[in-house]
């Protein structure tokens, strides 16, 4: 599993900054739980509970400020 696609963070614009921080925190959450059965019934649990869905956000945000310093903030 390839956890930072081509081993870089660097991104063109910040849009694809935030794609990949969607994808970091994807591949994060299956590399936790590569089980998809169980991944399975987990997102059943967290997809209607709206502290899940925070806490995932937060998750992602972070991914986002990692990649943005990495880009120099696209200055």
């Amino acid at each position: 599993m390839e956890l930072v696609p081509n081993n870089s963070l660097i991104c063109a614009t910040p849009e694809e900054g935030r794609q990949l921080a969607v994808h970091l925190a994807m591949q994060t959450a299956f590399a936790i739980q590569p089980d998809g059965q169980v991944e399975h019934i987990i997102r059943d649990a967290y997809a209607n509970n709206p502290d899940s869905i925070i806490s995932a956000s937060q998750v992602v945000a972070t991914e986002f400020a990692t990649v943005a310093a990495a880009n120099n903030y696209w200055r």
